[in-house]
């Protein structure tokens, strides 16, 4: 078998049908480029628009600050704006603090299920190493 042909099969612990896997995949990909290039330290503000340039970079559609239309009962009510928003798809939301809490997941699947957008990442720039929360709507 020639090394082009070669799959390495994902750990048992990994769901390899996980909605949207392509475009997150690239996402925690520039979200690690985007760390290991500045560091923690700076405001969220920072790392979002660093973050948008290096998806557009490759070849990724996101906007930051998109506006989203928000639901109640089916009828729109209001607009939330996400910190960036992917292929029209995943909503990310970005925190530039010592450790993610509790109440950050929370607050991303609020603005899931209330923008009827099923996945979101909860990404982390002011830690040693970036973390990532990826996150699914439940229906």
């Amino acid at each position: 078998m020639s090394a082009d042909n070669t799959q390495i099969p994902s750990p048992p612990h990994v769901k390899a049908d996980y909605p949207h896997r392509e475009v997150t995949e690239k996402i925690i990909g520039a979200a690690f480029e985007v760390h290991r290039e500045l560091g923690p330290g700076f405001l969220e503000k920072v790392y979002e628009t660093a973050l948008i340039q290096e998806l557009k970079e490759g070849g990724v559609h996101a906007q930051g600050q998109a506006e989203i239309t928000v639901s109640y009962k089916g009828q729109p009510i209001g607009s939330y704006y996400a910190d960036i928003f992917v292929d029209g798809r995943v909503i990310c939301e970005i925190k530039a603090v010592q450790t993610l809490a509790a109440a950050h997941e929370a607050q991303l699947l609020h603005y899931l299920k209330a923008t009827a957008t099923e996945v979101g990442l909860l990404l982390n720039f002011g830690a040693d190493r970036v973390q990532v929360k990826r996150l699914v709507r439940s229906r």
